[in-house]
């Protein structure tokens, strides 16, 4: 008991997804420094039970309110607290023993439980996008007054992190398609990434482009930077996650094979780096590597995320919510795959404009702009 004292806790808030489960290989192989305290998830009640049998947290939580009877018999053998509902997100990462919270859930889900850890004080693991893409400069505000630290676990933000410190992205699946192309492309080809293992909804914008505009969207406000700071390379290897140049002209650049386990064990271990058995880069592997331009006008979700982040205000909250809406409908084969950017320009078009929203008024252009992407 006095062993598991000293390691740190770790929330993980989406332990069933892509990020959740990899971030529990981390934590199984760096158990004498991490511990689990809370694991939660949607819906996949006989994988959050697995995880815990294994884990012992102090606690779950299953989202979906009619699963708890399950999850709850069957760990009625085990000291852990069962929670349900999307509002037991918000509350069980105020418990004591949680010193980081690793946001690994889908869309803008993450966005109240991330404010309420931030606000009890717990430093964050980020690996949900949508929360900065949504309300970054509240996310951030809360953050410096509770003096919270919020590392990035996307590979190419932890890349900027890193070169930053001192030490201290994706590639495009349909790289090369025109307009033409794209419209032929179909759900089993969009789901099929060349380098990386994600889950549906981050494919699907890797494949859009959308991903990576959400990107530059976070990055702004992750490093305090102007829009005109940032500038998207396109490197079909995926070895170098992202390169920071700095006013004297000299470049650092983060570089390792495409395997998220290596963010999420550098943001959980912060500020250090501990030895892992994760496979090694080889440049004899690698003879050439690549560069391109992106294509604006084939790929409009990242022109649309752009414009969305110069105008401001709630229209990145309009963004995210009606790119979840038109993703899930591609995914549902309810539109096609060029139609994707056409639900999200209509929705910046349609919903209320606000310079200056609240948390409120994000939450409201959110509900708005799905609903109208919903009915376009």
């Amino acid at each position: 008991m006095m062993e598991k004292e000293k390691t740190r806790g770790i929330a993980i808030l989406g332990s069933t997804g892509s990020i959740g489960t990899q971030a529990l290989d981390v934590i199984r192989e760096q158990s004498d420094v991490l511990h689990v305290e809370v694991l939660t998830a949607g819906r996949n009640a006989d994988l959050l039970i697995s995880q815990a049998i294994e884990f012992k947290p102090n606690a779950v939580v299953i989202a979906e309110s009619s699963l708890r009877e399950k999850v709850y018999d069957a760990l009625s053998s085990l000291d852990i607290k069962v929670y349900s509902g999307a509002e037991s997100l918000e509350q069980v990462v105020e418990m004591e023993g949680i010193d980081m919270v690793l946001t690994g859930l889908v869309g803008a889900a993450g966005l109240r439980p991330t404010l309420s850890a931030i606000r009890s004080g717990k430093h964050i693991a980020l690996a949900n996008k949508e929360t900065m893409v949504v309300a970054g400069e509240l996310v951030t505000a809360e953050a410096a007054k509770a003096g919270v630290l919020i590392h990035p676990v996307d590979s190419e933000h932890s890349a900027i992190y890193q070169c930053l410190a001192g030490e201290f992205g994706n590639p495009i699946p349909f790289r090369g398609f025109n307009e033409s192309q794209l419209a032929t492309v179909t759900k089993s080809q969009a789901l099929k990434h060349p380098n990386w293992t994600m889950g549906a909804k981050i494919t699907i914008d890797s494949a859009s482009m959308m991903n990576k505009g959400l990107e530059v969207i976070e990055a702004k406000w992750l490093f305090d930077i102007n829009v005109d700071q940032i500038e998207i390379i396109v490197h079909p290897q995926s070895i170098i996650h992202s390169i920071v140049q700095f006013e004297d002209g000299s470049m650092k650049a983060q570089m390792g094979l495409p395997d998220m386990k290596l963010p999420i064990q550098y943001a959980l271990t912060y500020p250090r780096r501990l030895k892992n058995n994760f496979p090694r880069f080889n440049f004899l592997d690698y003879p050439e590597l690549t560069f391109e331009q992106p294509d604006f006008k084939a790929f409009r979700n990242l022109q649309l995320a752009f414009t969305a982040l110069q105008k401001g205000g709630n229209s990145p909250a309009i963004l995210n919510a009606a790119n979840e809406v038109a993703v899930a409908r591609f995914l549902n084969d309810e539109i096609k795959f060029a139609e994707l950017p056409s639900v999200v320009e209509h929705a910046l078009a349609k919903v209320s404009f606000d310079f200056r929203p609240d948390l409120a008024g994000l939450i409201a252009a959110d509900a708005e702009a799905r609903a109208i992407a919903s009915e376009y």
